[in-house]
């Protein structure tokens, strides 16, 4: 069975990796999952401010596990086997070693998260994942069709659920 890591920022986009995922698994991939969200280590700012580290370390954990939570909640919907990862530092190379420490075979991650520091990173992560990684990295880039018809069904207008 392949072990796949999908990194999760909470953004839409990351919920397309994730989807893509689970879409291999109604195929019949023999997969489970490990959905990780890596914390950008707090700034200089966060550690004056706050001055306990251990406060830092318990606000970062609780955004990151608010994070997994859309992605364990589609996992879990559609039964399939996975793992939760939080961890923190350089996204790209944290992400890197996750892959070791699991041996995971694979990597799906989503084009671009949403903004914010941690998101924008989200794009070059996945370029360094896709150079650097020593296992294939899949993009998933999010559907335009999905968002036309959101939009469509937003602002009441007939949607079209054919695909072509």
């Amino acid at each position: 069975m392949l072990k796949i890591l999908i990194p999760v920022d909470g953004s839409e986009l990351s919920l397309d990796a994730v989807r893509h995922a689970l879409g291999l698994l109604r195929q019949g991939l023999q997969a489970s999952f490990v959905l990780a969200n890596v914390q950008e280590p707090p700034s200089l700012y966060e550690m004056l401010v706050t001055r306990d580290p251990q406060i830092l370390e318990v606000v970062s954990a609780g955004a990151a596990a608010h994070l997994l939570e859309g992605a364990q909640s589609l996992c879990d919907a559609a039964g399939a086997n996975y793992e939760s990862e939080i961890a923190s530092g350089d996204p790209a190379h944290t992400l890197i070693d996750i892959v070791e420490r699991y041996g995971c075979d694979a990597v799906i991650i989503g084009a671009r998260g949403k903004g914010g520091l941690t998101g924008s990173l989200l794009g070059s992560v996945s370029q360094v994942l896709a150079h650097a990684c020593p296992v294939p990295v899949t993009v998933v880039k999010h559907s335009q069709p999905d968002e036309a018809m959101a939009e469509a069904a937003t602002r009441g207008l007939p949607v079209s659920t054919r695909h072509h």
